[in-house]
């Protein structure tokens, strides 16, 4: 056992770390989870590089070699780690298939193949790791870097049976996952990242399809996936020098230039106008988001006031998911919202807490609510009758008018409705007033969520370029 230090260090959010760090087993089954293996076939390993170290680390000390692609980082690998005899690994990028992959272990049998699967979460394909389980020989190198914007913290993680992760676990260094790294992975691994982390993907490979296909008018793109473009110049220096010029860092290997493709459509467009190519205007995105961790929930939410969709909500509360999407649906705006609460207490805290976060992104996404009409005002729904005006002033100020004699509509808590448009109003930073009369409690208030969606969609529409306000600020 090693002791730990004398006292904890003087850096904020420190706690635990005057500890050394044992066993990640938490990021393990975490890890197993979302990648849909048996716990015992996880390794967690400092990224996919420090995965294929391991597997140089091992080869060397058996006296075999790695048998590599012609590219980083297996060249410097192997410059570390020279080859000493036959070939006891063979590395190579994800195949078209698991049945090609379980082929290609079975024929380089009793050798180590190992799949380096770093960007198959923007791609189509199925992980080889779904036929580990009959493939002692195969080892599958996934990564946090690029689908989870963990490329600083250096996360991923070696899927193999338990007899060949052993073997890479006696090569291990000790101590080798810092503990800040696997707080890291397990907040953005948490089921509550997880509709957020697919639509940002989805976004890339939308913006990546884009690039190629305005880029290949005049440039030699090569296939592949990921947020990464390989495209062939006449004149990669002047290529580069113009990249720099607009702000866009890419690499230049030979003759071949490694482009970044940006979740933000607005950096793509100024990618596109270093080569020539001039997309038309558009205004600057008005996309929010807000990530809400408490000791009750954990929340992302992210909205986009110009896009009709995805609308994906996830709270564990079904009526409210129902309702949330009564809001965006009707407000005719993206909304993604996904919350791990504590339900098994009370459904309060999921239900406040999602309508701050709600609040939040769209007092991001509004900006300097430039343009837009500011004002938004109504709602009937069969005997129910729901008024709602908005004034989107950036002040708070919540008033709601109305009763429910019903206290639950499923686990529901119809008391706290009035309490989420006071939460929505005071994060947001809007006048909210409410008025609801009725017979019937789940006709009234979904007549109240979906009038404040049909109040904000008026609000948020633009209409010009000047703040709607005679003092010229809001």
């Amino acid at each position: 056992m090693t002791l730990p230090a004398p006292y904890p260090p003087l850096v904020s959010g420190g706690e635990g770390l005057d500890r050394y760090p044992g066993d990640a087993l938490a990021l393990a089954a975490r890890i197993a989870a979302v990648y849909a293996v048996p716990a015992d076939q996880v390794l967690p390993v400092r990224g996919l590089t420090h995965g294929l170290e391991l597997v140089w680390r091992l080869a060397a000390r058996d006296g075999g070699s790695v048998e590599a692609p012609k590219a980083e980082p297996y060249e410097r690998l192997a410059a570390i780690y020279p080859a000493k005899g036959e070939p006891a690994v063979v590395v190579i990028r994800a195949l078209g298939s698991p049945e090609a992959v379980a082929e290609m272990a079975a024929r380089v049998a009793p050798a180590l193949l190992v799949v380096d699967e770093g960007l198959i979460e923007f791609s189509d394909s199925v992980s080889a790791a779904t036929v580990v389980a009959d493939q002692p020989n195969l080892v599958v190198l996934r990564s946090l870097s690029l689908a989870y914007g963990l490329a600083g913290a250096r996360v991923g993680a070696a899927i193999a049976q338990a007899p060949t992760l052993a073997r890479l676990a006696s090569v291990l260094e000790p101590y080798a996952l810092p503990e800040p790294l696997v707080r890291l992975a397990l907040q953005a691994l948490d089921p509550s990242r997880m509709i957020e982390t697919a639509e940002r993907i989805a976004s890339v490979r939308r913006e990546r399809e884009r690039l190629a296909r305005e880029l290949g008018r005049d440039l030699t793109i090569e296939p592949g996936v990921g947020p990464i473009l390989m495209a062939r110049p006449q004149d990669p220096a002047a290529a580069l020098a113009a990249l720099k010029t607009y702000g866009i860092e890419a690499d230049l290997s030979g003759d071949r230039l490694r482009l970044p493709v940006s979740i933000k459509p607005e950096v793509n467009d100024r990618l596109l106008a270093a080569f020539g190519l001039t997309p038309a205007k558009r205004r600057p995105a008005r996309v929010g988001q807000a990530v809400r961790d408490t000791k009750e929930t954990r929340i992302v939410c992210a909205v986009d006031l110009d896009a009709p969709g995805p609308i994906r909500i996830e709270t564990g509360v079904g009526f409210f998911d129902h309702m949330l999407e009564q809001i965006a649906a009707h407000g005719g705006f993206s909304l993604r919202l996904q919350c791990e609460g504590d339900l098994h207490t009370d459904p309060h805290h999921t239900i406040e807490d999602s309508a701050i976060a709600l609040g939040h992104a769209l007092k991001q996404a509004l900006g300097e609510r430039k343009g837009i009409a500011r004002y938004g005002f109504v709602l009937p729904m069969d005997e129910a009758n729901a008024t709602v005006s908005i004034d989107l002033s950036g002040r708070p100020y919540p008033l709601f008018e109305g009763t429910f004699d019903t206290p639950f509509i499923g686990d529901y808590r119809t008391d706290l409705t009035a309490h989420v448009f006071r939460s929505l109003a005071e994060a947001m930073g809007a006048a909210v007033h409410i008025s609801v009369t009725g017979q019937d409690d789940h006709h009234k208030t979904e007549a109240v969520y979906k009038a404040f969606g049909r109040a904000l969609r008026q609000a948020i529409r633009v209409e010009g370029d000047a703040v709607p306000s005679t003092k010229g600020v809001l």
